[in-house]
Order: C-alpha cells, then structure tokens, then sequence
C-alpha cells in the first residue's frame, strides 16, 4: 500500500516545522520508501507496517503538542511494489507523449 498522510500539530501557534520535523523523521528512520512534499508525507509497504510508522510519526508531534489533526489516504493494491515511483513514471510517459 501507499499511504500519504499529514499530521499537523494544534495548539503550538502558527510555526509547526519543528513537530512536523519529528514526524518525519520517524517516517525516514523506518527504511520504508517514503517521500515528503509540502503538504503530504507518503510512505509503502505492508498495510501493518506502514500504519505503525503513522502511529509512530503521530505520536512524536503528540510529544510535542497537545492535540494534532492527521489526514491519511491510501492507495491499497496487493502484489504491487515500487509504487511511489511507477505511478508517477507512467504519468510522466504520458506527458511525454504530448
């Protein structure tokens, strides 16, 4: 699966990087492959092991913040791997083509 999430801090005022930092952290320590844009952190594996290292990121911005929000959305095939990249290499055939 492929999972991307967000998980936002509340209540820390406007500046969250720090929180977010640790968050992803957390993601990149795992050896999952993963990537971080500015609004999503995304993440493949096995559904277990990539739903403990969601647990795990929001549970280090809960360390540091009294409440947080956190979005997921997962793309769920079986059998698929290297996902993070196939996806965005068939786009990117597609746009090439014209």
């Amino acid at each position: 699966m492929i999972a991307a999430f967000s998980v936002t801090p509340l209540g820390v005022g406007e500046d969250v990087g720090r929180a977010v930092a640790a968050a992803v952290r957390v993601v990149r320590a795992s050896g999952l492959p993963n990537e971080t844009t500015a609004m999503f952190t995304s993440i493949e594996g096995e559904w277990d092991e990539v739903m403990a290292v969601i647990k795990q990121a929001t549970d280090a911005v809960m360390a540091v913040s009294p409440r947080c929000s956190l979005v997921i959305k997962a793309d769920i095939r079986p059998g698929v791997t290297d996902g993070l990249t196939s996806k965005v290499d068939s786009v990117e055939r597609y746009l090439a083509e014209g």
